[in-house]
């Protein structure tokens, strides 16, 4: 599912969830009120659009959008960062916002390259899962970062993004949300959010990470049909939705100060605050492992962002890519 420019032009006009006329409309898009019906047919395709039409009145979102913009998420951003970040891009409708910097970036830039979309046709998760999106309800960002250091430098850097993230919903007024290792953020035993890196480059370095980040803020029931394990989204948490350009600069600017520190001090400096929101520390989970299945006592992560699992063949650490974990039940 595709939008067009056309199309988008004609959604910022009707984003507020105010009535238009069709008169109107076409006079705005310079077009004719056919051309706004077709426009209209095509929007409604779009899973979390629904504009309706209402005789004498004209045509309305049934829900505002509040549509991001680039100058309101840079606005987030802390001064000193402004020169990290040459570049950043807020697309309607693309496959996936780390496909689109993979493909946009050279590993030998400088700085970071940010993108983020109001819709993916093909966003990603770990182990090439399918990630639901919805068009201008949630948060779909990614950056682009060079970093110095060795490819096994970077194992655990979506451990520190991890924080990063829990970090900035807990300033948003989230409670109770906690890390799942290595790449996802739970609330009552489902996900809210989820972290993709994916790394290219040298094996000694240099290397480019692009770090992708999705958080539901209001995700449909109906579209949610699709996910495969239990989720949840901030609506159903926080009293009033934060802002989503408030919150995509936030997250921004968390992730640009993540990567100078993690490029700088590794993974060490976020450990300790990982251990506050690890919702499996201490307790008795399982590893599974294609048909292969461990059960044993999580103790955390090693310096290298690793879990650490005490079973009955001893205490040995796995690396994420490898296993899945999930509560034992």
């Amino acid at each position: 599912m595709t939008m067009n420019a056309d199309d988008y032009s004609l959604l910022k006009i009707l984003s507020d969830g105010q009535f238009y006329s069709g008169e109107f409309l076409a006079r705005q898009c310079a077009v004719t009120r056919a051309a706004i019906w077709k426009r209209i047919q095509h929007l409604n395709e779009m899973p979390g659009i629904e504009i309706q039409s209402v005789r004498g009145k004209g045509y309305r979102l049934t829900e505002p959008l509040e549509l991001l913009n680039a100058e309101q998420i840079l606005a987030r951003i802390e001064s000193g960062l402004f020169s990290r970040l040459p570049v950043l891009q807020v697309l309607p409708a693309i496959s996936s916002t780390n496909e689109f910097l993979a493909n946009q970036c050279s590993p030998l830039m400088h700085g970071g390259h940010a993108c983020a979309a109001e819709y993916q046709t093909a966003g990603r998760g770990r182990r090439g899962r399918r990630w639901v999106s919805v068009f201008g309800r949630n948060i779909y960002l990614s950056l682009a970062w060079r970093f110095d250091l060795s490819m096994g430098a970077l194992a655990g850097l979506s451990i520190a993004i991890g924080v990063a993230i829990a970090r900035v919903l807990t300033a948003h007024g989230l409670q109770g949300h906690g890390l799942k290792w290595p790449n996802d953020i739970h609330i009552q035993g489902q996900k809210l959010a989820g972290i993709l890196v994916e790394a290219n480059g040298e094996m000694d370095g240099p290397c480019q990470a692009v770090i992708g980040v999705g958080i539901n803020i209001q995700l449909p029931e109906l579209a949610a049909e699709e996910i495969e394990q239990p989720w949840t989204d901030l609506a159903k948490y926080l009293a009033s939705l934060p802002n989503r350009n408030q919150l995509a600069g936030d997250l921004l600017n968390s992730l640009l100060k993540t990567c100078i520190q993690y490029q700088q001090q590794g993974l060490s400096p976020f450990l300790s605050e990982w251990e506050e929101y690890d919702i499996y520390m201490g307790k008795e989970v399982e590893l599974v492992m294609g048909s292969n299945t461990i059960t044993g006592i999580y103790r955390g992560l090693n310096d290298q962002g690793a879990m650490l699992l005490d079973s009955p063949q001893g205490r040995k650490a796995w690396y994420a890519g490898e296993v899945s974990l999930r509560g034992k039940t």
